[in-house]
């Protein structure tokens, strides 16, 4: 085992690399980077388009590097969900929020390994959970493996990225424990459900932010950090990822009931099947309670035996037409604005308008 700081893997993993400048197969990851077309406007722009690009090869090869193991069943198992691909919109985060500052620096791509290491690891125990049979249109790992091996590959993960972010210090470190802490909150209340006092949608939004928004947030308030931005800025950036990342999971609730599969990666009614709470179904158990007859006839299409293919394309296209679903729109919509309007102490340029734009194609899905 090696006990040099930058090389704490032990025998199984690799460490970073020695540099992260510029090479033959970093400058090919860049040629073949495609942003996600929420990012349209950085990937045009000459100055930061190329940093950008650059910087998110390095976040690719390294993120390769941290999960390879020497190993043969925990290199297959860890490199499963990375080489299905991934639009890596956290560590995008990360490196726009560091031109706030410097981002040239070397921190700034290690903070971006390792928040797409923890969602790497929390969609392995994520699909356990659900029980969700593929995953960005690869079979999910517990498909493969079988829960515990799929399991055990989280935690692995989850000890790469604590790892390097304790290579980055006290603040980084305590900032990962803390989102880590609400990442598995967020997803303990979601099992448990709401309490007999608690208003179910309210539930529902704190599920959310504590499960989505706490990574997007501290993505780009490591970004921020690691660029040297003035305090201030760092917390715009952290109320910036909280609120945009309720807004992308709102929007990815809604998403699942209106059939855009090449949108989501995920089979139109997924949820319903699976019998996830998302925002439609609540609004319209709500609407229901209140004596929307229309609502009760789609409620009763929603709680049958989805386990059919007619069943859920039924469901899904009743929950489509139905009120709740524009209605569930309004509320990402209003959670994105939200997210803009943050960012008002930014500087004008570029990073801000593409932090704009982000929010705005959350919602329009076009990311």
């Amino acid at each position: 085992m090696t006990t040099s700081a930058k090389h704490s893997w032990t025998h199984a993993g690799h460490g970073l690399p020695e540099s992260q400048d510029a090479n033959p197969s970093t400058m090919a990851i860049a040629t073949g980077l495609q942003l996600p077309s929420g990012f349209s406007a950085v990937a045009d722009d000459p100055e930061l388009g190329p940093s950008i690009a650059m910087s998110l090869a390095r976040v690719e090869k390294v993120l390769r590097e941290a999960i390879a193991n020497s190993d043969p069943l925990a290199d297959a198992t860890s490199r499963h969900l990375v080489e299905a691909g991934g639009k890596r919109i956290r560590p995008l985060l990360v490196l726009l929020a560091a031109h706030l500052g410097d981002a040239s620096r070397r921190e700034v791509v290690q903070a971006a390994v390792v928040v797409e290491l923890t969602h790497l690891a929390t969609l392995y125990h994520d699909d356990v959970m659900d029980s969700a049979p593929f995953r960005r249109g690869a079979p999910t790992a517990h498909e493969v493996w079988g829960n515990t091996v799929a399991i055990l590959t989280g935690d692995l993960i989850f000890a790469r990225a604590s790892i390097l972010v304790s290579e980055l210090g006290g603040r980084a470190l305590e900032i990962q424990a803390r989102t880590f802490e609400r990442l598995c909150l967020g997803q303990l209340h979601e099992t448990v459900g709401p309490r007999e006092d608690e208003d179910p949608v309210e539930h529902y939004l704190s599920v959310v932010a504590d499960k989505t928004a706490s990574l997007v947030a501290a993505s780009g308030q490591l970004g921020a950090i690691f660029g040297g931005a003035p305090e201030e800025l760092q917390d715009v950036m952290l109320e910036y990822g909280e609120k945009v990342g309720v807004a992308f999971q709102l929007a990815d609730d809604v998403i699942d009931v209106t059939g855009l599969k090449q949108v989501s990666g995920k089979s139109p009614g997924t949820d319903l099947r699976e019998g996830v709470p998302t925002l439609p179904v609540l609004l319209l158990r709500k609407a229901a309670a209140d004596g929307d007859a229309s609502a009760a006839a789609v409620l009763t299409l929603v709680d049958g035996d989805l386990s059919g293919d007619e069943a859920l394309a039924e469901a899904v296209a009743a929950l489509r037409e139905h009120p709740v679903t524009a209605e569930s729109w309004v509320v990402a919509r209003e959670w994105s604005a939200d997210a803009i309007a943050a960012l008002a102490p930014l500087p004008e340029g570029m990073v801000k308008a593409a932090l704009t734009s982000f929010a705005e194609a959350v919602v329009s899905r076009d990311v």
